[in-house]
């Protein structure tokens, strides 16, 4: 067997073996030819070739890879301690104050955590603690992490390939969309009351603001009022699922909840927060923390730790410092204007949908029927690589080319 040399760079070719070797089979790789890329800035990424990628679809480096600021925090807060949270220390106490004095009231506890997935699955244990229920109810095409509690929840997962179906505690309703289909938030409601006839209590309503794994979805106006109201009557909380889209990414406002006029009683984060440096956390009420503490601790070896949290309060403090909100809603708008002008061109377009630095384009084989091109969408991934641009694809039908690029993104 052929070692690849730990001196030396690796060809695609080595790494590939190598892979197949020793690194599980159902983690796949992007396009037919795998990008090998060595070096990121700001919104461009770059392969061992030095060939320039422009990012439009990597929405974890929010304000952009390698940004000098936030990795001059990382340097030297870890050139001076990295420690966890039972020791006292500026960095925990600054953080979780300016985390939350970006959210309305009552949400001002905080718990933070290593990835979107650690956040959702300690907000259901938050849900269940507080309500003592154990259903869940869930949105078609929702995807809410890799843990074995969040695949029970996510139908991205438990209806795809290899995946089992929904457990019994999990309602699944229909996707909401004005494209695709009803939307009404009556059918949040008939889940919580088929949960009432099996005498089962409702934990919890689980809901990106913007469905990005069921298609870079904007959600119908007041959908999260109404369901919201539905899942309150029956006692259960309510989770907003801000992992792909908080930060400012929509635009118009910091978190995509704020753009239904709701207020969860819990918020999960991930992603961006860390602009790459595995972060996460959960933001809730001072009632459902009171409920949560019951004698249990909750500990988090890595969570809350000084180097992380000197990451998240360089990205708040680039946020606001450069504007990235605001050039997200500029940025966002022209780029939606344009992708929209370009369906009267190519009937392959169905629609044009997102807000800010959000977007999704459905793909169709006809307009009428609704027939997606989920063939389309894949040449279309493949060929915006080959000229240098990087996209993705999502959806439950895989015809939905998504753009969610670093918030740095520039007009030009």
């Amino acid at each position: 067997m052929t070692v690849p040399s730990t001196r030396s760079q690796l060809t695609r070719e080595e790494i590939l073996g190598a892979r197949r070797r020793h690194i599980g089979s159902s983690l796949s790789v992007l396009y037919r030819e795998p990008l090998k890329i060595v070096r990121g800035s700001m919104q461009y990424l770059y392969d061992e070739t030095g060939r320039e990628y422009l990012d439009a679809v990597n929405n974890v480096c929010h304000v952009g890879h390698c940004h000098p600021r936030v990795v001059r925090a990382a340097q030297e807060q870890m050139a001076t301690l990295n420690t966890n949270t039972r020791y006292l220390h500026d960095n925990l106490v600054r953080y979780a104050e300016r985390l939350c004095a970006t959210f309305p009231e009552p949400l001002s506890v905080c718990y933070l955590v290593c990835s979107g997935s650690e956040a959702n699955d300690l907000a259901l244990r938050l849900a269940r603690a507080h309500t003592k229920g154990t259903e869940v109810v869930v949105l078609e095409g929702g995807y809410h992490g890799n843990t074995s509690a969040l695949i029970d929840i996510s139908p991205y997962k438990f209806d795809g390939p290899g995946g089992t179906g929904a457990p019994p505690h999990v309602h699944r309703v229909v996707m909401p969309g004005p494209y695709r289909g009803p939307h009404e938030a009556e059918r949040v409601r008939d889940a919580v009351q088929e949960s009432a006839r099996r005498s089962h209590r409702i934990a919890a309503f689980c809901c990106e603001p913007l469905l990005g794994c069921g298609g870079q979805i904007v959600l119908p106006e007041h959908y999260l009022e109404a369901a919201y109201g539905y899942v309150r009557e029956a006692g259960g909380v309510c989770i907003a699922d801000e992992v792909q889209v908080g930060f400012g990414r929509v635009g118009t406002h910091f978190w995509g909840f704020e753009t239904q006029e709701v207020v969860p009683d819990i918020v999960t984060l991930g992603k961006p927060i860390g602009n790459g440096h595995p972060m996460g956390a959960v933001v809730t009420t001072p009632e459902i923390a009171a409920s949560f503490a019951n004698g249990m601790e909750y500990f988090n070896t890595f969570g809350g730790n000084p180097v992380s949290c000197a990451v998240g309060l360089a990205v708040l403090d680039v946020i606001e410092d450069e504007g990235l909100q605001s050039n997200a809603l500029t940025v966002g708008t022209r780029m939606k204007d344009g992708l929209e002008r370009l369906m009267s061109k190519y009937a392959v377009i169905g629609a044009v949908r997102g807000m800010g630095l959000f977007l999704g384009v459905e793909l169709v084989v006809d307009r009428k029927t609704v027939e997606p091109a989920s063939t389309q969408a894949t040449e279309v991934f493949e060929g915006m690589k080959q000229r240098g641009i990087l996209i993705g694809t999502s959806g439950p039908l895989d015809n939905v080319l998504k753009i969610k690029p670093p918030m740095v993104f520039t007009e030009a």
